[in-house]
C-alpha cells in the first residue's frame, strides 16, 4: 500500500460511503486518512465507519487516519409568521431577542453574545452570504440595519458576523458529547469549528486530554488576527475555504490560502486545503478544468493533504474523485516546477539541535541518494519534523505507538509504520532497515538515511543521524 505521492487525500464519509467494500476501495485507490463529519448521522452511524478502518488496517497492515469534525455553534434568526420575508435593496430590518415570530421588518436572533459584538457599520450575512446588511444602530438585545444585498429570508437562516469576535465558546455541548464520544471509540483527529481565538485551542485541549490531535478549522476571518498563536496552539490546521469565503470577498480567499499554508510550514504544522475541491463531480464523472487546477494549486504551494467533502461522503462519483485527485497530485509532483518551488520555498531550520540534524538529513539523503528518510519517534516529533524539510525522498516514519502512526498519516511525505519498541540504537538501527525492504522503499544495496531522538520516547530530542546499508 505503499503511495507513490508525497501530498495525502482525505475524503469523508457519508451515505453513498458507508459499507466495507467501499470505503475500502477507496483506500485501495488513494485515501490516506478519514473524515467523519459529526453535523450529519447518528453515532452508531459513525461507529460503524470506524470499525470497518480498524478492519481495513489490520487487512493491509497500514495505519489509517481518522478526523471528527465537529459541527460547532450554528448562529442562526428564528421563525417567520408566513415561513419567509423578502428583504429589498435599502429596506430597514431589524434583528432581536423577541421570542416572537418574525414580521416583514424584524425576526428574533435568539443569540445575545452577537449583539455584544455588534458595533454601527459591521455586516450582518444571512443565508451564506446570499443576503448582506449593514448595522446602522445596536444594542445589547437588537440590531437596526440596512439591506445592501437583497434576497429571502426564511426559517432558520444562518448568520455570519465577519467584522467581530462574537465571545462564544467554539465548543457547543453537542460538541463536547460527541467528543467524548469519539474518544471512546478511538479517532485520531478532533477538528474544531468555527475557531476565533487562541483560547478556543486551548478549551478543547483540556477537554480532548492528549486522547487525539487537535485540528483547527480557519473559517473566520478573525482567526487570522491570531493566526501565528492558533498554528501554534494546534496539532494541525485545516483552510476551511467555503465558509470562509463567505465572510471575506472571493477574490481575497487565494492569498489568504497561500499565507496560511505559508505560516503552517514555518511552524512545521500539517495543513489541509478544504472545500469544493472537485465539487462538481459530485454530479459529473469528471472535474472541471478549473478544479484540477484548484487541486493542483493547493499542492505546489506544499500543503499537507487535500480533501474531499461531499464529493465522497454523497456525490455519486466517490471513487472517481479519489482516482482524479490522486493522479492531479501525482502528476504536479513530477513538475520540475514543483520541485524547484520545494527547494526554493523551503523554511530556515530553527536554532535548535534538532532542527539542525533534521536539515541535515535531509542533505545527507540528497547527497548520497539513499532511497528513504527514517525516522523513529514515539511522538510523531521528529517525523513532523522531517516532513517540514520538505526533502526530495520519501521519509519513512517508525513509532512503536499505533496512536502516533495513524497520526502521521496526515504529514507530507511521511510513509508511517507502526513497528515494534526498541531499547538501543543498534536495534533500531536494525528495524529502520528491515522496515525498508518490507515496505519496498529499499533494496539491498541502497542506502538509508536515519534519524532519531535518543533516549528514545523523548519528545523533541532529535539528536542522532545515521546512514546504514541494507544487506
Amino acid at each position: 500500500m505503499r503511495r507513490f505521492r508525497k501530498a495525502k487525500i482525505i475524503a469523508t464519509l457519508g451515505p453513498v460511503t458507508s459499507n466495507e467494500e467501499t470505503i475500502k476501495h477507496l483506500f485501495k485507490v488513494g485515501v490516506d486518512v478519514f473524515r467523519m463529519n459529526f453535523s450529519h448521522g447518528t453515532y452508531e452511524d459513525h461507529q460503524s465507519r470506524l470499525e470497518i478502518l480498524r478492519h481495513l488496517e489490520q487487512q493491509f497492515g497500514r495505519p489509517i487516519g481518522v478526523i471528527l469534525d465537529l459541527q460547532g455553534p450554528k448562529l442562526r434568526v428564528g421563525n417567520f409568521e408566513d415561513g419567509s420575508t423578502p428583504l429589498n435593496i435599502g429596506d430597514t430590518f431589524c434583528f432581536d431577542l423577541k421570542n416572537k415570530l418574525g414580521t416583514s421588518n424584524r425576526v428574533q436572533l435568539p443569540h445575545p453574545e452577537i449583539f455584544a459584538a455588534l458595533k454601527p457599520g459591521m455586516k450582518l450575512l444571512v443565508n451564506d452570504g446570499r443576503i448582506r446588511l449593514e448595522v446602522t444602530d445596536c444594542g445589547e438585545d437588537f440590531a437596526k440595519t440596512k439591506v445592501n444585498v437583497g434576497g429571502e429570508i426564511s426559517n432558520h437562516k444562518g448568520v455570519n458576523v465577519p467584522d467581530a469576535v462574537v465571545e462564544m465558546s467554539s465548543l457547543t455541548e453537542k460538541d463536547r458529547k460527541d467528543i467524548r464520544f469519539g474518544l471512546k471509540i478511538g479517532i485520531d483527529w478532533v477538528a474544531l469549528s468555527i475557531v476565533q481565538r487562541p483560547q478556543d485551542i486551548s478549551e478543547a485541549r483540556k477537554l480532548v486530554a492528549g486522547r487525539a490531535n487537535i485540528m483547527a478549522k480557519l473559517e473566520k476571518p478573525m482567526a487570522l488576527n491570531s493566526l501565528e498563536e492558533i498554528v501554534d496552539l494546534s496539532d494541525a490546521i485545516m483552510v476551511a475555504r467555503g465558509d470562509l469565503g463567505v465572510e471575506v470577498p472571493p477574490e481575497e480567499v487565494p492569498s489568504l490560502q497561500k499565507h496560511i499554508v505559508n505560516v503552517c510550514r514555518e511552524s512545521g504544522k500539517p495543513v489541509i486545503i478544504a472545500t469544493q475541491m472537485l465539487d462538481s463531480m459530485i454530479e459529473s464523472p469528471n472535474p472541471t478544468r478549473a478544479e484540477a487546477s484548484d487541486v493542483a494549486t493547493a499542492v505546489y504551494d506544499g500543503a499537507d493533504a487535500v480533501m474531499l467533502s461531499a464529493e465522497t461522503a454523497v456525490g455519486a462519483y466517490p471513487s472517481q474523485a479519489v482516482e482524479m485527485m490522486d493522479r492531479i497530485i501525482q502528476r504536479v509532483e513530477r513538475d520540475p516546477i514543483y520541485l524547484q518551488h520545494m527547494v526554493t520555498s523551503r523554511k530556515t531550520p530553527k536554532a535548535t539541535a534538532a532542527d539542525a540534524i533534521t536539515a541535515a538529513v535531509r542533505q545527507v539523503a540528497k547527497t548520497i541518494s539513499a532511497a528513504t528518510i527514517v525516522t523513529f519517534s514515539s511522538t510523531g516529533s521528529t517525523t513532523l519534523r522531517a516532513s517540514r524539510e520538505r526533502p526530495e525522498v520519501p521519509i519513512m516514519g517508525l513509532t512503536p505507538r499505533i496512536d502516533t502512526a495513524r497520526r502521521l498519516a496526515l504529514a507530507w511525505g511521511v510513509h508511517s509504520v507502526h513497528t515494534d519498541d526498541v531499547q538501543t540504537f543498534r536495534d533500531m538501527v536494525s528495524l529502520a532497515i528491515k522496515a525498508a525492504r518490507q515496505e519496498e522503499f529499499a533494496d539491498p544495496g541502497d542506502t538509508l538515511a536515519i534519524t532519531a531522538g535518543v533516549p528514545f520516547g523523548t519528545p523533541g530530542a532529535t539528536n542522532i543521524l545515521r546512514i546504514a546499508r541494507v544487506e
